[in-house]
């Protein structure tokens, strides 16, 4: 009996376990290459995932630069009206035989009128939309030019100078708007910056089209130089064709399905769509109402909260000392101020000009790429310094030609006045030029951006105006260098005015840059507030979607 319980609890061989511990590697086995294959599948999958992503990313900003680009056009006429009018004043003197004060009236009447266009821009862009705004302007600018070109008179000239002047208001006013509610927040600062650079470029060809037109018959050379400015209203024209309308606006008239549509075009991904349509949403009250939208929005403005007051201090301000620092004097009145140095034909004043506005072009490129990436206030302030250093070196410059002959020689004081010029509005290009078109169009909420980007309008044409009518008077009072001291001065105030009433809104959606002028804090607390809120939002979401 134990001989039989010893043998029946003896032990299974090896031998006879071999078979089943292969069986249960084989399924470990296919179990670990299973998982490795699901691994890959999913690694696979991830990639096709972001590829897919980072090629709509690359296809949305491409399209959204194109829109972007093709608005900004409008900003060229702006450019081209600035530049072209420097050195057409000359031979429309000669030709028409007009006086000083009427060479400042016709000179700085565009500025004053296209305030007009401005504030009728802002309603008529939330009636009909910013696309057809644009064109309105576009149409209305041709107009003008042409009726420029065939002048007979002072009169006439002035007739069209005043219908130009107003379809430049509507076009510079709405671009802007149009751009910043398109633009994603990374890159908005870059993109609204484009019509700077159309208008730096548009500045360039005038004093091009000066210089290639100079030797022309006193009697057509004008009005050829004038007439160029046709062309870029025509590819205005085509581009209509090309861009969509603004979805903000879209969403502000209800049309959801034609908003989530272009967001589609200009968004990353269908969550991101569903995100911004949600910001906008609730920016222009359309989910929750409150008590704005019985208010109307010019006596908002005129009323403002605090909130309101401070975004029209820093939007109405940066649009008043872009102006009365003397950008427009300095360059409508260039070849003044280069003979007052000491250039005395025509044909040298023009080309000096022509290297005034290839400065000009060259430093507003540095800014876009600078824009988003260093901040719109630290190329402010180092914007608002250098033109206060420039404007010091050109007066003193002036001054040393008239009263100090003897100190240095004629043409260093020439070199050092076209240099003074040039540092001008390079130091201009790289932050008070675009950064003004930027703030003027993010800041505002949007139940207010059209007719409050068209009020700071009003005060930058405004300020335009006034400078470019009185420089000459006042120059024969003060002096040419005695005007550029004032300038410098009040470009001393606006570095402090920067200091105290710009807030940096680098990276920040439009309604991320509402709330910050909402929370009434300083800007620097204020900014990082908001910062942690966004983290914390994020975090909150990330946990929603794990739960």
């Amino acid at each position: 009996m134990l001989q039989l319980l010893a043998t029946t609890s003896t032990p299974l061989s090896p031998v006879k376990m071999r078979p089943a511990a292969a069986a249960m590697a084989t399924k470990s086995e296919y179990r670990r290459m299973e998982a490795e294959e699901e691994e890959e599948l999913d690694k696979e999958e991830w990639a096709r995932r972001a590829e897919a992503q980072r090629r709509r990313r690359r296809s949305g900003g491409r399209y959204v630069f194109t829109c972007a680009l093709f608005a900004s056009l409008n900003a060229i006429l702006l450019g081209y009206d600035v530049g072209v009018m420097s050195g057409a004043i000359i031979y429309i003197q000669k030709d028409l035989h007009i006086t000083e004060f009427q060479e400042e009236i016709l000179v700085g009447c565009l500025s004053v009128v296209s305030l007009l266009g401005s504030l009728s821009g802002g309603r008529t862009s939330d009636a009909i939309g910013r696309k057809w705004t644009m064109a309105l302007g576009a149409i209305v600018f041709q107009a003008g030019a042409a009726i420029m070109t065939f002048a007979p008179s002072f009169t006439v000239l002035m007739i069209g100078r005043l219908l130009a002047g107003v379809g430049i208001g509507f076009g510079a006013m709405v671009s802007a708007v149009y751009i910043a509610e398109i633009s994603p927040a990374a890159a908005r600062g870059t993109l609204t910056s484009l019509p700077e650079i159309c208008i730096n470029l548009g500045i360039l060809l005038g004093y091009v089209s000066n210089y290639a037109f100079s030797g022309l018959s006193e009697h057509i050379n004008w009005r050829i130089m004038l007439g160029v400015g046709i062309l870029p209203s025509v590819f205005i024209g085509f581009a209509l064709f090309v861009i969509p309308e603004s979805p903000r606006w879209l969403m502000m008239e209800k049309r959801v399905p034609e908003a989530r549509a272009v967001l589609l075009q200009i968004s990353e991904s269908e969550a991101e769509v569903e995100e911004r349509i949600a910001e906008i949403e609730e920016a222009a009250n359309l989910l929750k109402s409150t008590k704005s939208e019985d208010k109307a929005v010019w006596m908002e403005l005129l009323n403002p909260s605090p909130a309101v007051r401070r975004m029209l201090y820093a939007g109405c301000g940066i649009q008043m000392f872009q102006q009365i620092t003397g950008i427009d004097a300095t360059v409508y009145y260039s070849p003044t101020i280069f003979r007052d140095a000491g250039i005395k034909s025509d044909q040298e004043l023009l080309a000096a000009t022509v290297a005034v506005g290839f400065t000009k072009t060259v430093f507003i490129l540095v800014a876009i790429f600078l824009i988003d990436k260093v901040g719109r206030k630290p190329l402010l302030y180092v914007s608002t310094i250098g033109m206060t250093m420039c404007l010091f070196v050109l007066g003193i410059a002036l001054t040393l030609q008239k009263h100090a002959m003897g100190l240095i020689s004629p043409r260093i004081g020439i070199d050092l006045a076209v240099f003074a010029v040039c540092g001008n509005v390079a130091f201009f290009s790289i932050g008070m030029g675009p950064i003004c078109w930027v703030l003027s169009s993010e800041i505002f909420p949007l139940r207010l951006r059209a007719q409050a980007s068209a009020l700071g309008q009003v005060g930058g044409r405004v300020s335009s105006g006034l400078v470019s009518m009185s420089f000459l008077s006042m120059a024969r009072i003060i002096s040419v260098a005695g005007m550029f001291f004032v300038f410098a001065v009040i470009s001393t105030v606006s570095v402090a005015f920067v200091y105290f009433c710009v807030p940096e809104t680098k990276g920040k959606t439009l309604e991320q840059i509402e709330m910050m002028f909402e929370g009434g804090k300083e800007w620097r607390g204020s900014e990082i507030e908001l910062e942690d809120t966004q983290h914390l939002i994020q975090s909150s979401k990330k946990s929603v979607s794990l739960g």
